[in-house]
Formats: structure tokens, sequence, C-alpha cells
């Protein structure tokens, strides 16, 4: 069998021409390109390349007022309407903490960027996408029609690249990782009792050299429970019926997404399990989760209980938790939902 050839540019923009209602993800792969390689096949015709860095959109984007927030992995979109503000930057690690919009990023891992106009029907939709040197999207800034679009043309002025190439090229990018996952039974546990903040954990893993599904697995069902991975859905409509307010997590290498406050809309298309809020939508692949728990930890006050959902290779699709503030212990009717929630097969028996 011979190697697939890269399509050119032209190929590219005459594939998607052919197949106008096909995913843009759908085309990357199927063109064996990734989804920057995608966009960029238009430059000079519906998009501009810009600097791909996270801290100089950060000092722009309050500018542009309501926008769409959309950050995503392979299995989960996550869609927030608001406005950037109180945003505090960093060049390890950046935070926005918007009424709406909540983001934790990783400038670092944000290395190419577009200025993106999409045509549908007469209306014209404007957006800023950023992706990693693998050409992985991390963030898109969608327009909304109250966006100020003289803030979006004069930003796009202000970053817009010299080069202006239709070609991409991907990087890969290494995972090297120094976790070891033999640590003992007896140890992981004794560090994970002594957490007293949900921040902590991903230090405790770093420490002990362990993957976080690994540690989950490893650590004892009274610090997590596996689920049936009908759970996540069970979850959201029991939040519903109780008006119960939620966090839920959706990550990628460069950047959180959050979502915090109650869910209303659940709706379930194919493989997909829908949230269509008025400022919160969410669309996840139930598919894609190999495993469903429970994970419970200490915090000084009281332990919290999150639902994680893993993919096939071990990578954490989604989380979600009860929502709480700070020194307020975890509401009862999350605690009720997590323990009642179907466990697996095998964990029930």
């Amino acid at each position: 069998m011979t190697e697939q050839k890269r399509p050119a540019p032209a190929d590219i923009r005459a594939f998607r021409a052919e197949n106008l209602k096909m995913r843009e993800r759908d085309i990357g792969a199927q063109l064996k390109i990734s989804e920057a390689a995608l966009v960029a096949a238009e430059t000079g015709i519906s998009v501009t390349r810009i600097d791909g860095s996270a801290l100089r959109l950060l000092e722009r984007v309050e500018r542009l007022g309501e926008v769409m927030a959309l950050s995503r992995n392979e299995s989960a979109v996550h869609e927030k309407i608001g406005v950037f503000e109180n945003i505090k930057m960093g060049m390890q690690s950046a935070i926005v903490l918007g009424e709406n919009i909540d983001l934790r990023i990783f400038p670092s891992r944000w290395k190419h960027g577009f200025a993106v106009s999409k045509k549908d029907g007469e209306q014209e939709r404007l957006s800023l996408q950023y992706f990693d040197m693998a050409g992985n999207a991390v963030h898109k800034v969608h327009l909304r029609p109250n966006s100020n679009i003289e803030a979006y043309h004069a930003i796009v002025a202000e970053l817009k690249l010299e080069e202006q190439s239709q070609e991409f090229v991907e990087a890969e990018i290494s995972n090297a990782s120094d976790e070891t996952a033999d640590v003992s039974r007896d140890e992981l546990r004794d560090n994970w009792s002594k957490l007293t903040d949900t921040h902590e954990f991903f230090g405790m893993l770093k420490r002990l050299k362990i993957g976080r599904q690994a540690a989950i697995r490893s650590v004892g069902d009274d610090y997590a429970w596996k689920l049936d991975n009908a759970a996540t859905a069970e979850m959201m409509h029991a939040s519903v019926k109780s008006d119960l307010p939620i966090m839920c997590f959706v990550a990628n290498g460069g950047i959180v997404q959050i979502h915090s406050g109650p869910i209303f809309n659940v709706q379930t298309m194919g493989p997909w399990i829908n949230i269509m809020d008025p400022t919160f939508h969410l669309h996840l692949r139930q598919d894609h989760i190999a495993e469903t728990w429970a994970v419970r930890k200490p915090t000084k006050d009281g332990h919290v209980t999150s639902l994680e959902a893993y993919n096939a290779e071990g990578e954490m699709i989604i989380q979600f938790f009860g929502k709480r503030k700070e020194g307020v212990g975890e509401r009862a009717e999350w605690r009720d939902i997590m323990e009642t929630l179907p466990r697996a097969a095998s964990a029930a028996a």
C-alpha cells in the first residue's frame, strides 16, 4: 500500500468545496492533515495568519465584548457565551475569571493563530482560532451579533503576520512522561489522605510519578469507585431535575475551560449528549468514554467528589464537580447524586 500524498492547499480547498456539509475535523481526518492545515489552506482568501501568542490575544480580547469561547478535545466541545474579563496573565499560566468565561491557559502550547471569516448565507461569521504545534485546535473565539466588529478588525491588523503562507507543517508534540505507576498503594493512600485542597492533587501525582488514571484505579474504593459509563448522562439529568449548580471542565494541552452553574436542557443525538443552554453548550461523545470514575478527595472543608470520564488511551475527557465556594462544604444534593449513580458491573458484583 502506498502512502497517501499530502494534499496541496489548492487540493484541500477543492475537497472542501465538494464536501460543504462535512465537519472540518472529519475533512482533516480523511485527508490525513491537521485542522490547522485545513484552515491555513484558505490564507489570503478567507483567512489571515495572526500571532499565535495567547498573551497577545488576552491583552486585546476584552475589547470584543460578548463572544463565544470554544475549547475542545477529541471527545468534548465546551462553548461559553460571555465577556473575557478579570484576566490575569503570566508566562507559565494565565487565568480568565469572567462571570461566564472561566479559563486556565497554558501559553507555551499556543503556537499558531488565524483570523477566519466564513460566509453563512448573507452573514459573515468571524473568529480567532488558535492551534498547537501539531495543528490541534486549542481555543477559538467566535464573534456574536453584539460583538465589537471594529475591535475585531483592529486586533487582526495588530496581530497580522508578515508570513501569510497557505502551507502548514505539523510538528510532533512530545508526550514524554516520568510516570512510573510503581508507587505502593499504602504510600499513595497516605499522600491522598493528607490532601487539603483539590488543587494539590496534580502536585501529588507528579511527586509520586504516577498517572492520574493509575492512581484512581489503585487507591481503593473509599476514594475512587468505578461507575457505569452511562453515569455521566444520568448525572446531567439528575442535576437538571434537582436544579443543582455544577462545574464542568473540558481541557486540552493548552487550556481548561470551565462552566459553573445550573444546567437546563440536556439532549441526546446519536453518540453525542448535549447541553444546549443560553450561555453554555456542551457536546460530549459518549461512545468515546472507556471508563467513568467517582473520585473523592479530602479538603479542609470536607471531602469533595468529582465525576471523571476517560477515553481508551487513559486520557481524561471531561470532569464534573458540584459547584461550591471556597471555605464551604460540598452540597449534600451533589453527594447524593454521585453516590447513587450506577456502578460498573465488575465494581457492583
